[in-house]
């Protein structure tokens, strides 16, 4: 019986790795279509609602300033971070949220493992909490002002000594203030709401988490995985490169900037994840050298798959779950740096973040503890969060490492 069938010897594989290589995946498609939506909402902002110019009604605003949706009724204004925040939460969408729909088999499983570690599971959703309400919150919650003369009211059940406050919100008894529900945590010196500022440095976390390391893992695991598989003289270009960039002082240099300058939320994101990516790639790197090895990638090398693909389909995610953990110690860094900061005063005194709101309370902490406090608590349980999801993902992700380690 006849057959169209071609034998081995009489496929071209050349052919079948260039269509392969030439494969959209649907996260890459998903991915350019949110770009480029991204973009068009870019250029609307700059040349059509911001600027001296109203292109579309032909008339001069002279320098009066419009927020970027104050045309559908929504006074909000995006900022560069802002762009940057919706890039990273696209491709967070796109490669990790949808990539665990796609796989369900191993999500399940992975989520057996995890639900084993209760202090994981406590973490993963005050994770999701601080998130939730880090992108909605400001939405919805008007941002915090200065009122003097509601300043130093506390917490609820809570006192102050009534000589500090300058209008009680809530009764005086024995000559104390006693806090109320309309300001649950409080309020600062300058009268404004903790709770709204809480609100709003959770966003201010997310935004740092996201977006510096997007940047760190983007070159880390671009530089990883570039030099594991190349080897040779890339290999130690690269490598030499990376040592030479760690022995730089990232803090001396954001010192130098803020001098010049002035300092800001998007100048420490940018700077930090451009000079804090070496760590990563030393560690992508050892992961991936070791995948090079496995006979599942020298099978791919003799099929005549190309360089390209090997690393993207082959050495990069088979190392994910090394890349997966590392962001967990690295997101937790970057929110305390920046709470270092600006604990020192060395932040943007603009942004209601909550190392501003420590360093702002740190000289009333005889009266007043709870304007350090209350901030300190949030970015405690943050962090603490992070390390716990940290290690459960490791376990489940990565058995053998907690084998060994046993």
């Amino acid at each position: 019986m006849a057959t169209d069938r071609a034998t081995f010897d009489q496929v071209d594989w050349d052919q079948i790795t260039e269509e392969s290589d030439r494969e959209l995946s649907v996260n890459f498609l998903g991915t350019v279509v949110s770009m480029g939506v991204l973009v068009l909402l870019m250029l609307y902002d700059h040349f059509l609602v911001t600027g001296s110019y109203d292109s579309m009604l032909g008339l001069d605003l002279g320098g009066q300033y419009t927020p970027t949706f104050a045309p559908i009724g929504w006074e909000y204004d995006v900022t560069q971070l802002d762009w940057l925040f919706a890039v990273s939460l696209i491709l967070f969408g796109f490669y990790v949220v949808l990539p665990l729909y796609q796989n369900a088999r191993m999500t399940k499983y992975y989520w057996r493992e995890m639900k084993r570690n209760r202090p994981a599971m406590v973490s993963l959703g005050w994770l999701i909490f601080i998130f939730v309400i880090g992108v909605l919150g400001p939405i919805v919650i008007p941002a915090p002002e200065s009122e003097l003369f509601l300043k130093y009211q506390p917490p609820m059940f809570l006192e102050i000594p009534s000589n500090y406050p300058i209008n009680c919100v809530g009764p005086v008894v024995d000559g104390a203030c006693q806090g109320t529900l309309q300001y649950p945590l409080g309020t600062t010196q300058n009268g404004k709401d903790i709770f709204k500022i809480i609100i709003y440095g959770m966003q201010i976390s997310m935004k740092i988490g996201f977006i510096a390391t997007l940047i760190v893992i983007t070159i880390g695991t671009a530089v990883g995985t570039v030099s594991a598989y190349a080897g040779g003289l890339v290999d130690e270009v690269l490598m030499r490169w990376v040592d030479i960039q760690q022995s730089f002082p990232t803090f001396i240099l954001y010192l130098l900037i803020l001098y010049i300058w002035g300092g800001g939320l998007f100048l420490f994101i940018v700077l930090f994840g451009l000079f804090a990516w070496e760590g990563t790639a030393r560690y992508v790197r050892s992961n991936a050298l070791a995948k090079t090895e496995e006979e599942y990638i020298k099978a791919t090398q003799l099929s005549g798959a190309s360089t390209y693909r090997i690393i993207r389909a082959h050495i990069v995610p088979n190392s994910a779950s090394s890349i997966i953990t590392n962001i967990t110690l690295l997101v937790p860094a970057f929110i305390l740096a920046e709470a270092q900061l600006a604990f020192l005063g060395l932040g943007d005194s603009a942004v209601p973040s909550w190392g501003q709101l420590i360093s702002a309370g740190r000289s009333d902490l005889g009266f007043a503890p709870w304007i350090t406090l209350a901030p300190g608590m949030f970015l405690f349980f943050t962090i603490l969060a992070f390390n716990f999801l940290g290690d459960a993902l490791l376990d489940a992700l990565n058995p053998e490492a907690d084998a060994e380690s046993e």
